[in-house]
């Protein structure tokens, strides 16, 4: 399974990661390789509780498109 993950840089150091398809499945990290693990962790939990809960698992309908804009 794949989803979009988005991962921010922290102001105070580290990043934040969250999948938006996933509602709530959100992590951080130190570095940008540990935020990715963890997401990658974090995932694995989410989609393990649907799955025992017996509830679907969600489709990704999210775009993600930069949008020039005059400054």
């Amino acid at each position: 399974m794949k989803y979009t993950v988005i991962l921010e840089r922290e102001e105070d150091g580290g990043y934040h990661a969250f999948a938006p398809a996933l509602h709530g499945c959100h992590t951080q990290g130190d570095t940008l390789d540990e935020a990715v693990e963890n997401m990658r962790e974090a995932m694995k939990l989410y989609i393990d509780s649907l799955s025992a809960a017996g509830e679907p698992f969600p489709e990704e309908d999210i775009y993600v498109k930069p949008i020039e804009v005059a400054a």
